[in-house]
Parts: structure tokens; C-alpha cells; sequence
């Protein structure tokens, strides 16, 4: 009788002992089975029945996730629960900035999170600071957002300056572009110029020469002449002196007389002669002068 009343005892002790297990782990668990899980991860959670641990050393379905018994070495199956130590709760604290604490932190008596959602197991009631907290970093970025706009506004305006000033450079560019052209052509119009110049310049010099080379030799040619019609005046001279004087010597008897007149005849003949000789290279020499007084002209 004394054994079967212990044994009722030890009984009654073991289903005391599970009734408070049941009891903590269904005020443990989270009602929402994703509870700290980040957005970015949901999909990693939802996409099959049996769910791999992020290491690579095991796998657990999906009625283990967040059931407060850790299956995972990183973690990964209680993101939402205090059963691993090395997990992590998302805290989504809509209206402020999210938030990962330790899972350790889950359920420890303290609000780490602003909306509250660490402490789902009723001990601690946790008001939603959320929108208070957030109201200083939205104002911070109210504020950012305004001045983005104004340099966005500023930049925009600077951009229109740029276009403007652009648009007269290159305007001013293409009118350069023309000028260049235009004097581009004028340089080769001034440079063909200057080349028939040289050239004209050049045939004139070579003409002048040409010209001086056969006056030099039209002079030398005259001298020649000139110095060759003198000779023969010259000596003619000499001929129509020596013949005068043969003239004028006295006679010496009467048949030399009779004789001197006939030949007198002949003589004042050839010396009539002589003497349009000698007037015909007086003449030639005065134009020989004349031609050489023209020429140095």
C-alpha cells in the first residue's frame, strides 16, 4: 500500500513538472511564428517545409522554428526566442530605426526594443515609444531631405548656367572655326600672291640681265667697230696727206711737166675718190658714237 501510495506521489510530481514545462514553453514561444525575423530573411524562412541552418550543420522543419528549443548551432531556427545564445531578434520598430539584439535579450524583464516586441511573454508590459523616438531622426531627415532639394534645386540651376555658357562657347567656337577658315584661305591667296610677286621679280631680274649682258656686248661689238673704223679713217688720212704732199712738190723738167699732167688727171681722180671714202667713215664713226651715246643711255 505504501509503494503504490509513493508511486502515485512521483507520478503526481512528473506531471507537475511537465504541466509547468508546457506552461513556460507556450508562454515562451512567440504567437507569431516569424517574430524577429528581418523582411530581408522572411523569404529564406517561408520557401520550403524543411529549412537548413545558415551554417550548413543541420536542418529543421518548419514547426520548429521559434519553438524556444535551439536545433541550430548559429541560431537560426530561433531568431525569435532566447533558446540559442548566439541568435538574433529584428526588432521592426515601425516609425524609428530597426534594431537586432541578442535573442538572450528576449523575454529578460527590459524593453531593447521601442515598439516592445522583445517582451511578448506578458511579465513586462512595454509601451510603443516608437513614434516619439523617431521623431528626432525624422526631423533630421526632414531636414536632409530639405537640403538635398535645395542643392538639387541650386545644382539644377548651375546646370542651366552650364548649358547657357556651353551653348556661347561653342556658338563663339564655330564663329573662330569660320574665321580660321577664312583666314586659312586668305593666307594661301597671300602666299599664291606672293609667289607670282617672286616669280615676276625674278623673270624681270633675269631679263634686266639678259638685257645688260647683250648691251654689255652690243657696246663691246661698237667699240670694236668704232675702234676699227678710226684705224681706217686713220690710215686714209694718212693716204690723202701723203698724196697732197706729193701734189705740191715742184716740177723738174717740161717732159715730167706734160707727163705729171696726165698722170694729174688720174691722180685727182683717185683722190676724189679718197676723199668720199673718208667721208663715208666719218659718217659710219659719227653714227658709231651716236650708237654707243645710246646705248649707255
Amino acid at each position: 500500500m505504501k509503494v503504490k501510495m509513493r508511486f502515485i506521489a512521483v507520478m503526481l510530481c512528473v506531471l507537475c513538472l511537465l504541466s509547468e514545462s508546457i506552461v513556460r514553453s507556450a508562454s515562451s514561444s512567440p504567437k507569431n511564428q516569424f517574430l524577429g525575423i528581418s523582411p530581408e530573411d522572411e523569404k529564406y524562412y517561408k520557401s520550403s517545409e524543411v529549412i537548413k541552418c545558415k551554417d550548413g550543420s543541420k536542418k529543421f522543419s518548419r514547426a520548429q522554428l521559434n519553438d524556444d528549443f535551439c536545433d541550430c548551432p548559429d541560431g537560426t531556427d530561433e531568431p525569435g526566442t532566447s533558446a540559442c545564445p548566439g541568435g538574433k531578434f529584428y526588432c521592426r520598430n515601425v516609425g524609428h530605426t530597426p534594431l537586432l539584439v541578442f535573442s538572450s535579450r528576449v523575454n529578460d524583464g527590459i524593453c531593447d526594443c521601442c515598439d516592445g516586441s522583445d517582451e511578448y511573454d506578458g511579465k513586462v508590459k512595454c509601451p510603443n515609444t516608437c513614434w516619439e523616438a523617431g521623431k528626432v531622426a525624422r526631423d533630421k531627415l526632414k531636414k536632409k531631405i530639405a537640403t538635398y532639394q535645395e542643392g538639387v534645386a541650386v545644382r539644377k540651376q548651375e546646370v542651366e548656367q552650364a548649358k547657357v555658357a556651353m551653348a556661347k562657347d561653342e556658338a563663339e567656337l564655330s564663329k573662330l572655326q569660320n574665321e580660321e577658315k577664312i583666314l586659312k584661305k586668305l593666307v594661301e591667296q597671300l602666299k599664291e600672291r606672293k609667289e607670282q610677286i617672286e616669280k615676276a621679280e625674278e623673270k624681270e631680274r633675269l631679263q634686266k640681265e639678259k638685257e645688260e649682258q647683250e648691251r654689255k656686248e652690243a657696246q663691246e661689238k661698237a667699240n670694236l667697230e668704232k675702234t676699227k673704223v678710226e684705224e681706217e679713217v686713220e690710215h686714209d688720212r694718212s693716204e690723202v696727206v701723203e698724196n697732197s704732199d706729193s701734189e705740191h712738190k715742184p716740177t723738174e723738167s717740161t717732159y715730167e711737166d706734160k707727163i705729171g699732167i696726165l698722170e694729174d688727171s688720174h691722180s685727182y681722180q683717185d683722190t676724189a675718190e679718197n676723199h668720199d671714202d673718208l667721208a663715208a667713215k666719218m659718217i659710219i664713226l659719227i653714227l658709231l658714237n651716236i650708237k654707243d651715246l645710246w646705248l649707255r643711255v
